[in-house]
């Protein structure tokens, strides 16, 4: 069966009756880990689940939201799949054809990285009904938390975001031309390629352009490094930063600095700023 309006629904009309012959399934956006950056639509569409399919990156707390739905792991831990995704695809369509309603719940947006519009042409090509809640996409809410904004007026006009490892495991040819610009480069799943970027930009004569790099962004655990690309492979070694992480590249980087500069004259450090 193709994909057909008929097939979707839009996020204020997801309710049970909109379950369908073959069920509904909603692609949900968690957010970036912080429990209370969920959006109210997403957690309406949880408290209707039957069935929840959630990632790794997903903070077990939403869970809650969704107490009488069947509560799946399928995400990918160190390197390990709970499921591979053609085994997700199936999970959808067995569960959703017995009439019931599947939430996928993703971190940050869905469809930033996520392959949730894979999973929504895979559902409706079976007849499913499918709908989508956006999600608050860490590219954007993880710099932020730390007052790093992807562009300011006189630093950066645009933006760039990433992936930094394609789905051949290579390094994304974008970064290389991103390097070339004076946007902001926001790198997501680009950990184990940074020396390779590091690379890219110093070609580009950019050894002293701000850097910085966010582990498990909005979480409690949240760590984070500030560096220049010529030294921000020493920084990682010092803090011990690893994945999921979040790579920002640019002059905006250096908004950090200065919130907390005028926050120390002020006496408001405590209040205004998140300490490292």
């Amino acid at each position: 069966m193709e994909y057909s309006d008929k097939n979707s629904v839009a996020p204020g009309q997801i309710t049970p009756s909109n379950l369908g012959v073959n069920g509904l399934l909603t692609v949900i956006g968690a957010g970036p880990g912080d429990v209370e950056l969920i959006t109210l639509k997403a957690i309406k569409a949880l408290q209707i689940a039957d069935v929840v399919l959630y990632d790794a990156l997903v903070n077990d707390v939403l869970l809650e939201y969704a107490p009488n739905a069947e509560k799946i792991f399928v995400g990918k831990r160190r390197g390990c799949y709970a499921y591979q995704q053609e085994q997700i695809n199936e999970l959808i369509v067995n569960r959703a054809r017995m009439r019931k309603h599947v939430v996928r719940l993703k971190g940050g947006d869905p469809f930033v990285f996520g392959r949730g519009a894979e999973e929504m042409e895979h559902a409706a090509a079976q007849g499913i009904t499918v709908a989508m809640v956006p999600g608050i996409s860490s590219s954007l809410s993880v710099p932020a938390a730390q007052h790093i904004p992807v562009t300011k007026r006189g630093a950066a006009e645009s933006f760039w975001v990433i992936t930094g490892t394609t789905k051949e495991h290579k390094l994304s040819g974008d970064i290389a031309l991103a390097a070339k610009s004076n946007a902001t480069v926001v790198i997501l799943m680009g950990m184990s390629k940074l020396a390779q970027i590091v690379s890219l930009f110093k070609k580009e004569g950019k050894s002293e352009t701000p850097i910085a790099i966010i582990q498990n962004g909005t979480r409690e655990n949240e760590k984070i490094g500030i560096a220049t690309i010529g030294t921000i492979e020493e920084e990682v070694e010092n803090r011990q930063l690893a994945n999921p992480a979040i790579i920002i590249i640019g002059e905006v980087v250096k908004h950090r600095e200065n919130i907390i500069k005028i926050a120390q004259e002020q006496e408001l450090v405590g209040a205004s700023i998140t300490d490292y």
